[in-house]
């Protein structure tokens, strides 16, 4: 694969990356009644990138690059169902509540990677990352509190096992370092079909929206796939504190694009939300200055 090894032009590769991600909020809230078709948009979203994936595979790897699917192991597909879980609770999040709580949940994320390294490859965690911990989980609770219709709250509950899932992807990896990572992406995205097949046929429905969603079921698959590429070629080249800075342009960006009148959507985030969020940014910040050498994964909105 293509690595960048100079970081000065890493970082913007990375930034882009999440730049691209930062889109996905915007993709959904232009869907018709996005509430109405959460299993077609998963269905339509995880094809894509299943397919993506595995046409940029055959042309970094050539034609045997379906033998890394014998390489996942138990934690490759451990992993991949985390990050299906991941997907799925991302749209049901995001259509109960407001873009920047789904985002904010989803910037804990280090948090909880932290945790469930600690817990299961016991990982140690410093004092200062506990403090980092403490002040994002208060950070969530007062957006919590500011969050009291059920649908909402339901909302932010989906946004937090988004982060679960993200996390148990990363480590996942952390658990075996040789697990292909683009294949175990690949096969989230399997995932996300099948489970979709299943509730679509049990329901009765159709695997198919307008053809205006489609549209935009494949783009958020796209952007996806294209941000994840983007970021593999670029994060080699940079320290763990500055990648954890930088993964914040999805969240930033996500929460602008959705407020920005420009785009028509104009959703502005509450009193509890900003203030939450501010106290979720000030324990990234903190958390950044305190990690030396750990690389992490951004989310893969």
């Amino acid at each position: 694969m293509l690595e960048i090894k100079n970081e000065r032009i890493a970082i913007p590769v990375v930034l882009l990356a999440g730049l691209l991600w930062s889109f996905g909020p915007l993709i959904v809230r232009y869907m018709d009644e996005p509430n109405l078709v959460p299993w077609q948009y998963l269905f339509a979203r995880g094809i894509v990138i299943f397919l993506i994936l595995n046409i940029f595979l055959f042309f970094e790897e050539g034609k045997n690059f379906y033998k890394n699917y014998f390489k996942i192991g138990l934690s490759g597909l451990i992993g991949g169902a985390g990050l299906a879980i991941a997907m799925i609770t991302f749209i049901w999040s995001i259509i109960n509540t407001s873009a920047a709580i789904t985002l904010l949940c989803l910037a804990a994320m280090p948090f909880i990677t932290a945790l469930l390294g600690f817990l299961f490859l016991r990982e140690t965690i410093s004092f200062n990352v506990w403090i980092a911990i403490v002040v994002a989980a208060v950070g969530i609770l007062i957006m919590a509190l500011g969050n009291t219709s059920q649908s909402s709250l339901l909302g932010l509950v989906f946004g937090l096992a988004s982060a679960i899932g993200f996390s148990v992807f990363s480590v996942s990896l952390r658990w075996r370092k040789e697990t292909p990572k683009f294949t175990t992406v690949a096969i989230a995205g399997l995932f996300c079909a099948i489970v979709s097949s299943i509730i679509l046929f049990i329901d009765g429905k159709s695997f198919i929206s307008s053809s205006y969603n489609e549209g935009l079921f494949a783009i958020h698959g796209t952007v996806v796939c294209l941000g994840l590429i983007l970021y593999s070629i670029g994060s080699k080249a940079i320290p763990a504190a500055e990648l954890t800075l930088l993964s914040l342009t999805e969240i930033i960006g996500g929460i602008f694009w959705v407020w920005l009148p420009l785009f028509g959507v104009n959703e502005v985030p509450s009193n509890n939300t900003i203030i939450g969020g501010f106290l979720i940014f000030l324990s990234i910040s903190y958390y950044s200055l305190t990690i030396k050498t750990n690389r992490r994964f951004i989310a893969l909105n």
